[in-house]
């Protein structure tokens, strides 16, 4: 029972990370993300560099949300557990590549704005192209990998009962709006960085928000890892014997 709280605090705390490390990274690249000339104006690089360092922070956390809670879900069913571990993972490197195509933009912006040798014009356009390139990543790592996560994590502690339904409820509606939102902006229905999109995260930002503090204060519940006590369907079998 001990290392099973220990996994609820940890889990907890990663989630709480996760919303730190979102929130302080999109705030410090916001004159990057929103300016088309950043790679020739004075802006400040620090800014950026701190946001690369809260988003490193974010892919970090988000694998470790799924590694810490994984021996816990796993016993209720192997597959979800796997399948969250993974798009977990998956959200995390689609993050690193986002975090890279903005440093590069710093680093072009360092060696060869204001040089003899660089083109104004054609800068704004290769650091345009590396914005893109963020702008997707953002849409599928924290849109539709993220979306996948959490309706299967929630699906877990639904069907299992390990934290109130109350709260896996907000995840299942906090999943399913994420990953229907990302379709739309992928169609053009609006912008990612708008105030409807921005309304459509807040369920999922409640299920993650309300999972930690829960998670960190109460841990899962007793009764619930009572009745998982062995892996159900979806559990791994390899030479006679249950994993």
């Amino acid at each position: 029972m001990k290392a099973t709280r220990r996994a609820a605090v940890v889990t907890g705390v990663f989630f709480l990370l996760t919303e730190i490390g979102a929130i302080a990274g999109m705030i410090l690249y916001g004159p990057l993300l929103t300016g088309t000339d950043y790679i020739v104006s004075t802006g400040n690089d620090t800014n950026v560099l701190l946001g690369a360092f809260f988003e490193v922070i974010l892919a970090i956390s988000n694998v470790g949300t799924a590694v810490a809670v994984y021996p816990v879900v796993r016993r209720h069913n192997e597959s979800f557990a796997l399948g969250y571990l993974g798009a977990r993972l998956l959200e995390a490197a689609v993050i690193v590549v986002g975090i890279i195509s903005l440093l590069t933009v710093v680093t072009l912006k360092q060696d060869l704005a204001g040089t003899a040798d660089a083109d104004a014009a054609t800068l704004v356009t290769v650091g345009r192209s590396l914005l893109a390139i963020h702008e997707w990543t953002f849409l599928f790592g924290p849109n539709f990998a993220l979306g996948t996560a959490t309706l299967l994590l929630a699906t877990l502690m639904f069907t299992s009962r390990l934290v109130p339904r109350t709260i896996a409820v907000l995840g299942l509606v906090g999943g399913t709006l994420v990953s229907v939102s990302a379709i739309a902006v992928m169609f053009g229905a609006y912008e990612q960085l708008s105030t409807f999109g921005f309304l459509v995260a807040l369920p999922v930002f409640a299920w993650e928000v309300s999972l930690a503090i829960w998670l960190i204060l109460k841990g899962f519940s007793p009764s619930a890892l009572a009745g998982i006590s062995t892996p159900r369907a979806g559990t791994a079998v390899v030479a006679g014997v249950s994993r």
